[in-house]
């Protein structure tokens, strides 16, 4: 059996899942608790200002691979194309698979955001419904699955809230970074 240290096994988290499932609450405790840096795609997939321009796939994936290619951090998105850009620098995988209508309540309770118009919300909602039925797409159960199923590290699967609210509890505390 091989052994990992925590920091090793902790200096780079990544957390996927559907939209409103929690993915940004836990990488916000996750990097309190490590003391690591909290990338959130949305901020690289989107033009700053706002959720409804996409920025340019070029740049957008240079961003990502920069990001990724940092020593320490904890990177939280639906964007299962981005997620497979950082795959082989993600020291451990969260795939967070909530039931859709808890996602749905969650995003109705956060509320629009982002300068979000009122028919993106409602967009946002549809799509989110969609997540397990979405057939050919990057963002979608599926292609999570394959990403989770492929990924070879310590990697973890909540599949309700106490889950989710448990694990963001449990990881070390401050991990020293060394070089090992």
């Amino acid at each position: 059996m091989e052994f990992v240290s925590a920091s090793a096994a902790f200096a780079r988290v990544f957390i996927m899942g559907n939209g409103g499932s929690g993915k940004t609450w836990l990488a916000q405790r996750i990097g309190e608790r490590l003391g690591h840096p909290v990338i959130h795609l949305d901020d690289i997939h989107w033009e700053p200002g706002g959720y409804g321009v996409a920025r340019d796939r070029t740049l957008r994936d240079t961003m990502v691979k920069t990001a990724a290619e940092t020593d320490r951090w904890v990177m939280e998105g639906v964007y299962g194309e981005l997620a497979n850009m950082a795959l082989d620098r993600v020291t451990a995988l969260i795939w967070i698979d909530l039931p859709e209508e808890l996602c749905i309540a969650n995003i109705k309770e956060r509320g629009i955001q982002g300068g979000e118009t009122e028919t993106q919300f409602v967009g946002l909602l549809k799509w989110v419904a969609e997540y397990r039925i979405r057939a050919n797409n990057w963002n979608s159960f599926d292609a999570h699955a394959r990403l989770f199923s492929a990924f070879p590290g310590p990697k973890w699967l909540p599949s309700d809230r106490e889950a989710v609210t448990h694990l963001a509890g449990s990881l070390p505390v401050g991990i020293e970074l060394t070089d090992e």
